[in-house]
């Protein structure tokens, strides 16, 4: 494709709407690696013995729904992005559940609330989520690494400062700030494949957090100097992390 036709596609793939958390877009064309854990099998067992349950950060709401089968009789959801909020009050208020937008920490519930917390890749306090327990309630969150996709930073102009591993703090914050027991603690490196820059250019547009400031115009000789690592046959792939934890609240303090 020539140059100026590959730039006309890709700002036809930067002006492609995105709602909720849902890639499917760019199916077969982005693709990230299988982790060692599968994040919604552990909260489907979870859900199944709770009688109530907070969702932080449920995006648009699209992987809580895979989980209605298993719903206990209260789901409460947090979500902070505006645009997300709209999609998953639209989803799940008409299934009864309740749905807060709440933007910022702490979380806006009474001590001892909640049996069972899931958050799926939302940032958190861990001596907020151990208020919000109940004695005995479970805790279960993925989460991205802060050092998830440097190298895709890297190529993208951004300036990437050296930072610890949010995995190994999470970890140290949840067993030297609270009461909580961590029964499992996890990490995995990774990787995400790109198979031409205009799947890219979507997601960039799509979490703009990555890359700040991002559009086709703005970062046009990144996105050729990537087009021309396809064209020599190499991938565009880079790094990802994540890390899994779950802890539980004790019945009664020591």
């Amino acid at each position: 494709m020539e140059r100026d036709a590959l730039i006309s596609f890709w700002k036809e793939e930067e002006r492609e709407p995105f709602a909720g958390w849902d890639f499917s877009y760019v199916h077969g064309r982005f693709s990230e690696s299988a982790l060692p854990w599968d994040y919604l099998a552990l909260a489907r067992e979870l859900l199944l013995g709770a009688q109530n349950v907070l969702d932080v950060g449920t995006g648009g709401g699209e992987r809580l729904l895979t989980l209605r089968d298993v719903w206990p009789p209260s789901v409460i959801i947090t979500e902070g992005w505006p645009p997300n909020v709209a999609v998953a009050t639209a989803r799940l208020a008409p299934l009864g559940v309740r749905v807060v937008a709440a933007k910022h920490r702490p979380l806006p519930f009474a001590p001892n609330s909640f049996e069972l917390i899931i958050n799926r890749h939302t940032g958190f306090r861990s001596r907020d989520v151990a208020r919000v327990l109940q004695p005995g309630g479970l805790f279960l969150t993925q989460q991205v690494d802060a050092l998830w996709g440097r190298d895709l930073q890297v190529v993208m102009g951004v300036e990437v400062m050296e930072r610890p591993s949010s995995y190994q703090l999470a970890l140290h914050y949840l067993q030297t700030e609270t009461n909580l027991i961590v029964e499992r603690a996890a990490e995995n490196k990774g990787t995400m494949t790109f198979t031409d820059v205009g799947a890219l250019v979507y997601y960039l547009k799509a979490i703009p957090w990555i890359v700040p400031g991002f559009t086709v115009d703005t970062h046009l000789s990144y996105l050729l100097a990537l087009q021309e690592k396809l064209d020599r046959g190499e991938k565009l792939q880079f790094e990802t992390r994540q890390y899994l934890l779950k802890a539980r609240k004790p019945k009664t303090y020591a």
